[in-house]
């Protein structure tokens, strides 16, 4: 629930270029200090059991010397080698990938749902990067209202019933040649056209 909530209201955010977030500041401050190179990253102990690295952010006193002028320095300038791709502490030896019928993981939230595609972020497993199929993508999100939402709800409760992983691509490049071009064709919701020739399934790519 807390995952779709960021998610929608980063997206919500994105699509009007303006706005206020509402969602999990905590949540989404975590991944700025396990993430970015610039802020103190989180410690890590992957051997051990009782190892929370939420236990530890919480922990870890506020950087109160990072004013809002300079985060949006830091997101305004941001560059792909800024970026910790693969948290210290995320060593995951499946990737779920897709839920049901969708090709993504359905989100519930508080007020509403959203579509989480892990094969958009490959990398943040140390796996190599393809191009995923993302086409109706969007069309997953909604809010809670309306007449169909019940339905919408009852069928990505559903698909969790059938989950699917896949094992870490770690051989290689961490892109396959094409993605780099499709990443600046993009739009913003991460939708291609359905004609769109590069696009791969997860069986596909295998």
């Amino acid at each position: 629930m807390i995952l779709a909530e960021t998610f929608r209201s980063l997206n919500a955010y994105q699509r009007a270029g303006e706005g206020r977030f509402i969602g999990c500041t905590q949540l989404l401050l975590f991944w700025f200090h396990s993430h970015f190179w610039k802020v103190d990253k989180v410690s890590y102990r992957v051997f051990s059991k009782n190892y929370s690295p939420l236990k530890k952010i919480v922990a870890t006193p506020r950087r109160d010397d990072i004013s809002e002028e300079k985060w949006m320095k830091i997101l305004q300038n941001l560059r792909e080698e800024d970026v910790e791709w693969r948290a210290p502490w995320l060593r995951p030896d499946e990737i779920l990938y897709r839920c049901g019928d969708f090709d993504w993981v359905p989100l519930l939230g508080i007020w509403g749902a959203v579509g989480y595609a892990p094969l958009l972020v490959l990398r943040q497993y140390r796996s190599r990067q393809f191009i995923p199929a993302t086409h109706e993508l969007a069309k997953c999100e909604f809010s809670y209202k309306g007449d169909s939402y019940k339905k919408k709800i009852q069928e990505m409760s559903n698909a969790w019933n059938q989950t699917r992983q896949m094992k870490r691509l770690a051989m290689g490049p961490m892109t396959i040649p094409k993605y780099n071009d499709w990443w600046v064709r993009r739009i913003n919701d991460n939708i291609l056209e359905r004609s769109h020739e590069n696009s791969q399934s997860m069986k596909e790519h295998l």
